[in-house]
């Protein structure tokens, strides 16, 4: 017995040693302050030669001037047909100065504007907003952003002006939670996933309405997940899910989004069908009860967010109540996946 009682002892000290102490955000993501910012590259080219090809430009932020390159990325979004403007992968090419703001950044994803309108504007404040909610949720989610930006052309000619908005780089997530990477492959089994994770993982998705994801599975032969990525405190830990790109949820309501074609009863996306796992049901109930107490905080959320006009801040507020209200009456939980 004594033997035994060591031995657990000695894997629990092993275990500490391999996790990693937290550590603070970087500067980009340490505020929620717009920043404004230059972007001067090829843009003609750019947004016309979609695909895998890297365009050097310049980006100025704050007076310090970072040499990048721009590639064009994602799936929806990068198709001519659907968006004007594509969204943008930066990487800088040069270490950014100590002291700036994109200190320690290397490659970063830049969520922009699909077409010209205002209304997509709001789209992309709604999504953003979606990342500020899941930041209410737990501290182990994506930061995000926003950032006014004048595009201007290889020739210094104003191109658009429009809002975006950067993403946390994911290993900047983790190390923000004491947390590495998992690199568990295109399919994890779904008892390597932590039930507190994937249980609100899964409200979260309910919550906006997104279908649009996976928390254990990806195309063949890309890293896990769909819409999400794994992290854990230590080698053989249990795998925490973090969930990002929500421009397919009703919270958005992206007019080129609609219904998975598995759910052909579906007239919108706004209509919520809870599709977390059974087996973390206990765990997704704890949530939704914890996060019942602070509907007003959540709904709140919509009003902080600069350019967010009336009418979307009180129809997404309104959307959110809805999540509430199902909560209280237990809908939400009406069915789970086995």
């Amino acid at each position: 017995m004594k033997a035994w009682i060591l031995a657990l002892a000695a894997a629990a000290v092993a275990s500490a040693a391999a996790a990693k102490a937290p550590s603070p955000p970087t500067p980009l993501f340490a505020s929620d302050i717009p920043i404004k910012m230059t972007i001067q590259g090829p843009m003609t080219a750019l947004v016309g030669k979609r695909g895998a090809t890297s365009w050097p430009a310049t980006m100025v932020v704050d007076g310090v001037t970072y040499p990048i390159t721009l590639t064009p990325r994602g799936i929806t979004r990068l198709k001519k047909d659907i968006c004007d403007f594509p969204p943008l992968r930066v990487d800088l090419t040069q270490a950014a100065p100590p002291g700036s703001l994109f200190q320690g950044q290397h490659r970063l994803k830049l969520v922009t504007h699909c077409k010209r309108s205002e209304d997509f504007q709001q789209k992309v404040l709604l999504e953003y907003s979606a990342y500020r909610l899941y930041n209410q949720m737990t501290p182990q989610s994506f930061r995000a952003r926003l950032a006014n930006i004048d595009y201007v052309d290889e020739k210094g000619q104003p191109y658009i002006s429009r809002v975006g908005f950067f993403l946390e780089d994911f290993s900047d997530v983790a190390k923000r939670n004491g947390m590495t990477n998992a690199h568990l492959g295109s399919l994890v089994p779904l008892g390597q996933i932590d039930p507190a994770g994937g249980g609100r993982f899964a409200v979260f998705e309910y919550m906006i309405s997104n279908y649009d994801w996976s928390m254990r599975a990806a195309p063949q032969g890309e890293e896990c997940c769909h819409n999400g990525r794994l992290m854990v405190e230590a080698p053989g830990a249990l795998a925490i899910p973090v969930p990002y790109d929500f421009d397919f949820s009703g919270l958005v309501e992206a007019p080129y989004a609609g219904p998975p074609i598995e759910m052909p009863d579906m007239d919108n996306l706004r209509q919520r069908n809870y599709r977390g796992y059974c087996i973390h049901l206990a765990q997704a109930r704890a949530v939704a009860s914890q996060l019942s107490a602070r509907r007003a905080e959540f709904t709140g959320v919509f009003a902080t967010i600069p350019g967010l006009d009336a009418r979307n801040q009180a129809r997404a507020a309104g959307f959110i109540q809805g999540f509430f209200s199902d909560v209280d009456t237990g809908k939400i939980f009406k069915t789970c996946v086995n």
